[in-house]
């Protein structure tokens, strides 16, 4: 996606220190996304996760879905996207957590760039 400076996959959300897959404690499995706004505004990030993410089952914290913000002004945001999912949910329930920005740490090296490591399991 043009405006994408580079992904680390990671765990976020928890309250232990250190989680690793093994190991994930209180923390969610992640994606930490540097980007140039001027390029790629978090509006629009937030709009191409919701339309390949659908969220409408409730996972355990490992797998939650969950949209992590940096100010009020992306709260406001993640709000606005996580509303126009449940209007358009076909009357599923949308399980999304909106959560202030936590530590993140990154994930091990095996799950960096997963898909381009393992893509011919998910016919990519």
């Amino acid at each position: 996606m043009d405006g994408v400076i580079r992904t680390v996959v990671g765990y976020a959300g928890g309250e232990e220190k250190n989680p690793t897959y093994r190991r994930i404690k209180d923390a969610t499995e992640s994606i930490l996304i540097e980007y140039d706004p001027d390029i790629m505004p978090y509006e629009d990030i937030l709009v191409e996760w919701s339309r390949m993410h659908s969220p409408i089952s409730k996972r355990k914290t490992q797998y939650r879905s969950a949209i992590f913000y940096a100010d009020e002004e992306q709260k406001k945001i993640a709000e606005e996207t996580v509303k126009a999912m449940k209007n358009t949910s076909r009357g599923n329930e949308i399980f999304v957590d909106i959560e202030p920005v936590s530590a993140f740490y990154r994930a091990e090296e095996y799950h960096q760039d997963f898909i381009k490591k393992k893509g011919r399991m998910f016919g990519v």
